[in-house]
């Protein structure tokens, strides 16, 4: 019995395979990219480097970032995809 595994970071493509398989996805959001200046034509970012949230999960307050204060949209999402297959 031959077992493979790849761990792939916000990708395209899809791997499968012909016997039993699974996924595993992680996701995280990173630095912060709202731009603070842009009202005036500038660009600025407040330097936050990983999404905390401010409360716990499943209420409206943890979509907001406890370090820099903006919602999760404006942290860079990464995902981390792992696949597991299993031959026989």
């Amino acid at each position: 019995m031959e077992q493979c595994q790849a761990v792939r970071k916000s990708g395209g493509g899809r791997r499968s395979c012909s016997t039993s398989s699974s996924m595993i996805a992680n996701v995280r959001y990173t630095e912060c990219q709202k731009n603070h200046a842009a009202s005036i034509g500038g660009y600025a970012v407040d330097g936050c480097r990983e999404f905390m949230a401010s409360d716990t999960e499943g209420t409206a307050a943890a979509l907001t970032c406890a370090a820099c204060g903006c919602h999760r949209n404006f942290h860079r999402r990464e995902v981390e995809t792992e696949f597991a297959c299993e031959y026989t």
